[in-house]
């Protein structure tokens, strides 16, 4: 099992920021602008552990040279069924430093969008505290 893998099921906050490069880049499935560096994509992360019903990575994909992953998930937010992938990319350090989430259907990315608009100033302020 992939240690982000690990973290993410375990709920390990810590763990999953130790995993993000310092420059990572977010791209999140509801907002239009990706966000850019380590303490704003912590923050979201741990804003969607929060949000996230039921989460489990359902399947793992990896190239050979282990620098890019995909895991697949489901999940529920307000009651809306999700189905989505975590797509990462490991630097030289094996930081991951670029993050992209992707989910269906869009039912379940609006309630998505709808729920982590409401975590938006605990985000922001918990980015500015990390």
């Amino acid at each position: 099992m992939h240690p982000f893998r690990k973290a993410v099921e375990d709920r390990d906050e810590e763990a999953v920021a130790a995993l993000l490069a310092e420059n990572v880049v977010f791209t999140s499935p509801v907002a239009f602008k990706p966000y850019a560096g380590k303490a704003i994509t912590a923050a979201i992360l741990r804003g969607v552990l929060r949000v996230f019903e039921d989460f489990v990575y359902v399947r793992e994909i990896a190239n050979p040279d282990g620098r890019d992953h995909a895991l697949v998930f489901t999940a529920s937010v307000n009651g809306k069924q999700i189905q989505g992938c975590d797509f990462l990319h490991f630097d030289e350090n094996g930081k991951i430093d670029d993050f992209t989430v992707m989910v269906r259907p869009l039912s379940a990315a609006q309630a998505l969008a709808e729920a982590m608009g409401a975590q938006f100033d605990r985000i922001a302020a918990e980015s500015v505290g990390s």
